[in-house]
């Protein structure tokens, strides 16, 4: 379900217990995110994306774009 996900942590050549790690997770419970047996929270997108210095819809696979968006200006 989230191919992009586990494509994305072995480009880095990281296991899901480094990248799990990384989320303050177990990596049991990472692993249902990249199997699609969990859905992703949302703030675990927003910090995958952080890390993967990408975009939450390339994450989910809604755009092939995979640079990030430009940063939101602080008011």
């Amino acid at each position: 379900m989230y191919p992009k996900i586990r494509a994305l942590r072995e480009d880095q050549d990281w296991s899901q217990t480094t990248l799990a790690s990384q989320l303050g997770m177990s990596q049991t419970g990472y692993s249902k995110y990249e199997t699609g047996e969990n859905d992703i929270p949302t703030g675990i997108l927003i910090q995958l994306a952080k890390i993967y210095h990408t975009s939450v819809d390339y994450l989910l696979d809604l755009t092939d774009e995979r640079r990030p968006y430009p940063p939101k200006k602080k008011k």
